[in-house]
């Protein structure tokens, strides 16, 4: 079989709740911290696959579980605040390999 062939399909015959984990376990996430004007700090969250999970709804809920404002764009998802080592937890919880999430100091 060709890697190509492999790739696409995957998840061929795979239930839905199995291919998502499969596809998660493939995500390698950095968390990392970002200063901007002001002196304001920004956690940015990097290496999600956009096209196996909606970015909008997982920063909606990392937005909501923080309490804090924040947006998904250009394939990465931005919080207002330094949320770095809480959003590795979240995540975890969320079912993303905690090995597979890195913060980078």
């Amino acid at each position: 079989m060709m890697e190509e062939g492999f790739t696409s399909s995957i998840c061929g015959g795979l239930p839905p709740e199995l291919c998502e984990m499969l596809t998660k376990e493939q995500q390698m996430i950095k968390i990392r911290l970002e200063k901007r004007k002001w002196g304001r700090e920004v956690t940015i969250i990097e290496g999600i696959d956009e096209h196996e999970v909606d970015l909008k709804r997982l920063a909606s809920q990392l937005k909501s579980r923080l309490a804090t404002g924040g947006t998904a764009k250009n394939g990465r998802i931005e919080l207002q605040g330094d949320h770095r080592y809480r959003v590795k937890e979240i995540l975890a919880e969320m079912g993303f390999p905690p090995e597979n999430i890195m913060v980078i100091e």
